[in-house]
């Protein structure tokens, strides 16, 4: 059984010209996930949940101005972005980045030596490999592409899923996963998101503007998200409200 804490977090955005202020961002979050938990948050654009997925993650553009978040008791924040990763805390980016000249599959391989600490066989992670990238429906033609270039939005996500499927986190941080997705990409990237959490017992917190993607990965519990905190916090139902009423009376 792992913990993931976040308590009493603080953020600011850096400034990206000189003599500018911060400005805050993040004003008081508090949650906790356990392993085998699907926490949902949602909220209006601009209410800083993209920020603190990549507050959790590490990303340089952000200041944390007070509070922690505690991986099994240990605050990750004195974390560099790679030792976040080895210890256990994945990002699933609502716009992943393009990696020109790294093929897929050499990206994956590093990752996982990195994570592991020793590079697999490579006999036993082809195998791996492939089948992750089958139960995606994943062409195989994309392992030897550059990491998303050309991608489509659909197929970055479903590349998202496969690095989750194979790089086993503790905690999965999905930003708007959803986004950008049809039909029949959704329902995959969803099956590839239970299916991690099945295999490894990992807990998910899912980022999402829209309920449709709680219809297929089930949370536990659904947060509301305004102006830089959670301000309400409910079951299932608490997205079908979400749904019919919309975040108005929450702002």
């Amino acid at each position: 059984m792992s913990t993931l804490e976040i308590k009493n977090l603080h953020a600011s955005v850096l400034p990206t010209e000189e003599g500018q202020e911060p400005t805050p961002i993040l004003k008081g979050v508090n949650l906790t996930i356990n392993s085998g938990e699907t926490h949902a948050v949602m909220g209006p654009n601009g209410s800083g949940k993209s920020t603190l997925a990549y507050t959790i993650a590490g990303h340089p553009s952000y200041e944390i101005t007070d509070g922690e978040v505690l991986l099994d008791g240990e605050n990750i924040l004195d974390m560099e972005v790679d030792e976040r990763a080895r210890a256990g805390v994945f990002l699933a980016m609502q716009y992943p980045v393009e990696v020109p000249g790294v093929s897929y599959s050499n990206f994956m391989r590093s990752a996982i030596s990195a994570v592991r600490g020793e590079a697999p066989k490579l006999r036993e992670w082809v195998g791996e490999f492939n089948g992750v990238r089958d139960e995606l429906k994943i062409d195989p033609s994309f392992s030897e592409r550059s990491v998303n270039e050309g991608f489509s939005g659909g197929e970055k996500k479903r590349h998202e899923v496969m690095q989750l499927a194979l790089l086993k986190p503790k905690f999965a941080v999905m930003d708007e996963t959803d986004s950008g997705l049809d039909v029949d990409a959704l329902r995959v990237v969803s099956e590839g998101i239970n299916r991690y959490q099945e295999q490894t017992g990992g807990g998910v917190l899912m980022i999402t503007h829209y309920k449709r993607i709680l219809n297929y990965v089930q949370p536990d519990f659904v947060h509301v998200f305004a102006d830089g905190k959670i301000v309400e916090t409910g079951g299932a139902e608490l997205a079908d409200q979400l749904e019919a009423e919309g975040y108005e009376k929450f702002i």
